[in-house]
Formats: structure tokens, C-alpha cells, sequence
């Protein structure tokens, strides 16, 4: 088993309670850099993790550590679901979802609440579809948070995750690594009151199972056919499970 890498290494707290802290501190910044450090690429990745539900046409979906809702935002753009609710563990960020649906007048099709992945707050069989964009890699238990989404599923119901991995190929495992572990942290520290939020995201990337070893998790949680898509030479995955 991969050992469990923390925000804050000076600190005490479950790796739950640091990640929380972590997203609370940096949520102002959260979405300027994300966009800005991918070169906006996340958002093609998210496209096409979305793409993925478009023939299951699910009414209800969940998405799981929402954050500030980019992802849900552009699943009811592109799948028109009649709902989403998303939950995440960081009240900061979630502070910015409800500001971003009051301003879009989206509150009867996006609703947030706060909510840890591992005791989702719904009913076993409730969802459609369930979503996890760049959130899985910070479960503080893998396995109990994949088991839960599998739980809240409906049977024939879908989970997408969407993730960073490891590339693979030379030059892209090179550069990615030089990327992630020296600029990442370099930007973050300029326009982030929380360096160590970005030098954390090279270390939780290390650390996470990805590929075939992801999907080991899944297959353990109850999920059939599932698979794992690479993107852009392995820098990140998009991975799918049916209840």
C-alpha cells in the first residue's frame, strides 16, 4: 500500500482535516490557477471525462469533492441532468460553488453541501451517475470513499473519475516532472497564501495508485466493466466503473 502523503507534514491532524485546511486556505486562488497552471487544458480534460455519462443520460448525478463546482457546471451544460448535487469536505470552496450558482440562477439544478466521501450524506441506490474530477488521489481511504460511491450508485449506474497520473514516455515523464515538482510550487507560492497546497499536489500524484492499480480498487469496491482511458501521454486518466 502507497504511503499516505499530507499537506501539512509540521502538523497534526488526519489527512481528512489537512485537506480541508489546505482547500479552505487556497479556494480564493483555486480556480484562477488551476486554469492558469494547465494551461487550461483541464478544461478539455473535463469535456471529455463528462462524455463519458453522455449515452447513460443520468437524471440525477453526484459529484464528489465538487470543489468549486467547474466540473458539475459544465456536466449540466453538456448532460442537462435534472439535478446535481455536489459535496465536498472544504467549506471555503463550497462558499464559491454557491456564489458562482446564485450568480447563474442554477439553484434548482445544482445544490452543494458539505459532505466527506467516505459517509457520503445519501441513501444507498440514489444516484444516477457519479462524478469525482481531480479529487480521488486526496481520500484519506481510497478504498472506503470508492465503496461508498458504489453504495449511493443506482445498479447500472456510473462512476467517472477523472485524475493525474504518471506519464510514462520520455520526454513527457521528464517534463511533466520538472513541471509539477518545480514550477507547480514555484506559481503557487506567488498568487497562493499556502506554498505547501502546491508542492503537496506533486507528492499526492506520487503517491496515488494509478492505472491498472486504480482500477484494482475499483474492481474491489463492486464495480464491473471498468476501464481506464489515458490522456495526454498518461498526465492524467479517466477512469469508469457500472454498478
Amino acid at each position: 500500500m502507497s504511503k499516505t502523503v499530507i499537506p501539512y507534514t509540521q502538523e497534526q491532524g488526519t489527512k481528512k482535516q489537512q485537506v480541508a485546511d489546505m482547500f479552505n486556505n487556497i479556494s480564493k486562488t483555486y480556480d484562477f490557477l488551476n486554469h492558469f497552471m494547465s494551461l487550461g487544458i483541464d478544461i478539455i480534460w473535463r469535456k471529455k471525462a463528462i462524455n463519458e455519462l453522455k449515452n447513460d443520460r443520468p437524471k440525477l448525478i453526484l459529484d464528489v469533492a465538487t470543489g468549486t463546482g467547474d466540473f458539475a457546471f459544465e456536466a449540466l451544460s453538456i448532460l442537462k441532468p435534472e439535478k446535481i448535487i455536489g459535496v465536498d469536505i472544504s467549506q471555503g470552496m463550497l462558499d464559491i460553488a454557491q456564489q458562482k450558482i446564485t450568480k447563474r440562477g442554477l439553484a434548482d439544478k445544482f445544490e452543494v453541501k458539505l459532505g466527506d466521501s467516505e459517509g457520503l450524506p445519501f441513501n444507498a441506490n440514489e444516484f444516477d451517475a457519479v462524478t469525482v474530477a481531480y479529487g480521488v488521489r486526496n481520500f484519506e481511504n481510497l478504498q472506503a470513499g470508492l465503496s461508498d460511491i458504489y453504495r449511493v450508485l443506482k445498479p447500472g449506474g456510473k462512476a467517472v473519475v477523472l485524475e493525474f497520473s504518471k506519464p510514462k514516455v520520455f520526454p513527457v515523464k521528464q517534463l511533466y516532472h520538472f513541471y509539477f515538482n518545480y514550477i507547480t510550487p514555484a506559481i503557487g507560492k506567488i498568487f497562493s497564501k499556502d506554498s505547501r497546497a502546491y508542492s503537496y499536489l506533486p507528492e499526492s500524484v506520487e503517491a496515488f495508485p494509478d492505472g491498472k492499480n486504480f482500477i484494482a480498487v475499483m474492481v474491489k469496491a463492486g464495480f464491473k466493466y471498468t476501464k481506464s482511458r489515458p490522456l495526454a501521454f498518461g498526465i492524467c486518466s479517466i477512469y469508469t466503473g457500472v454498478k
